[in-house]
């Protein structure tokens, strides 16, 4: 987990680039299984969205770029924060998942911040619904008129997004939620 800067007031496209930079810097390697990173919000009184551009959502891209097995989570958002991801999503037709983190670790209220297409959405759906997915499990469920791989390429398209995490067991991916609601989110 990394903490927001410390103070309640996070503004600016400079300081976002700073704290971007102080993130990567803060990153303890690549983890061995795909795993939430959440970035806690919790002290954090306003966040503007210029800030959050460019620290955050720059390191959610960053993150898929690099192809690491963190995915960025938003933690603890009040709704003044709140407000400003999502219209930075909005902004960059993007999305982002967000959720409440207790201090013991527990999650709860989880949001997808942003918007998807309505197909992406229930894919997106979907693999929350069924905590695990493929392609081929949701063409023989859900899609009489969808091809496999539509579904794949809607399933690879959310976790480029850092939307779902993948993963790989030989040359099958599979793929879950980027948090699970009742466990530490792997």
């Amino acid at each position: 987990m990394l903490r927001s800067d410390q103070e309640p007031v996070l503004a600016g496209a400079l300081n976002g680039k700073l704290a971007f930079a102080r993130m990567i810097q803060s990153i303890d390697g690549n983890p061995e299984t795909a795993s939430p990173l959440f970035l806690d919000f919790r002290d954090v009184q306003v966040a503007t969205a210029s800030y959050l551009r460019e620290s955050v959502f720059s390191l959610k891209s960053y993150l898929r770029l690099i192809d690491s097995k963190l995915y960025a989570v938003a933690a603890n958002l009040n709704e003044s924060v709140y407000d400003e991801f999502q219209m930075v999503a909005d902004a960059k037709n993007d999305a982002i998942i967000s959720c409440h983190l207790s201090d013991g670790g527990q999650i709860s209220d989880v949001v997808l911040v942003g918007k998807l297409d309505p197909k992406q959405q229930i894919t997106f759906d979907l693999v929350n619904r069924l905590r695990k997915a493929d392609a081929n499990t949701l063409k023989e469920r859900f899609g009489e008129t969808e091809k496999t791989t539509a579904w794949n390429n809607r399933l690879a398209g959310l976790a480029a997004r850092g939307l779902i995490r993948e993963f790989s067991k030989g040359r099958a991916k599979y793929y879950r939620p980027v948090v699970e609601v009742g466990n530490d989110g792997r």
